[in-house]
């Protein structure tokens, strides 16, 4: 779950970034540096443990540091929701790098749209096509029931119509199916909840309700 101190972590780094981005000065670039260095010292420690999802969020200081330039903003996650034919189950993927299980997405990509992006992760996780509907939901992550994580991220789930195709496993991915609501497999809780699968699921079932914001 978030924490204080993880919150702390990551205004601390967007200080530093920020401030390497307008330093004009080297003594000013120095003291930003020291900043930076210890916010990656924080992020590393809060998003470090023994469970399996913190295991898998656990970064070493190089993987912190690394391209941080610019004016640090949000990442953006976008996941779809596709439902079986009979509309009784939702696909989801399973993942490599944990072994539990998601709705297939990623990391939004620069130059697609969200619901492109939605759409080619389906392909590439699920082996399916899929056409892209509406947006259910924009969460926040960090006020959702995910394990920590050194970034402040944007979660996009996108409702998408099955088109053609047998789900089966991708690159990333060790198995793709359709899992009915009372019967989900562990899911890979840095990326969906049960909640969320749930909440989504409902907001699909009626398209007169808004998209859930925040």
């Amino acid at each position: 779950m978030e924490t204080r101190a993880l919150a702390w972590a990551r205004r601390v780094q967007a200080i530093s970034q920020i401030g390497l981005t307008y330093a004009d000065n080297p003594y000013d670039r120095e003291r930003y540096e020291s900043l930076r260095d210890l916010a990656a010292e924080m992020l590393a420690a809060e998003t470090s443990g023994d469970s399996a999802d913190e295991a898998a969020a656990r970064v070493r200081l190089d993987d912190v540091l690394a391209g941080l330039s610019g004016y640090p903003t949000p990442k953006v996650d976008v996941r779809a929701l596709v439902r079986s034919p009979g509309r009784d189950a939702v696909l989801l993927v399973q993942e490599r790098v944990d072994g539990r299980w998601s709705l297939p997405g990623g990391w939004a990509d620069i130059g697609s749209s969200p619901t492109e992006n939605a759409v080619r992760e389906v392909a590439e996780e699920a082996g399916v096509t899929v056409a892209a509907g509406r947006l259910l939901a924009l969460y926040d992550r960090s006020r959702h029931g995910h394990p920590p994580s050194p970034n402040y991220v944007y979660k996009l789930f996108v409702a998408c119509e099955l088109v053609a195709g047998e789900p089966g496993p991708g690159p990333e991915t060790l198995a793709a199916g359709f899992f009915g609501p009372g019967r989900l497999p562990p899911l890979s809780s840095g990326r969906v909840t049960a909640v969320q699968i749930a909440r989504l699921l409902y907001l699909d079932d009626h398209p007169e309700l808004p998209p859930d914001l925040d």
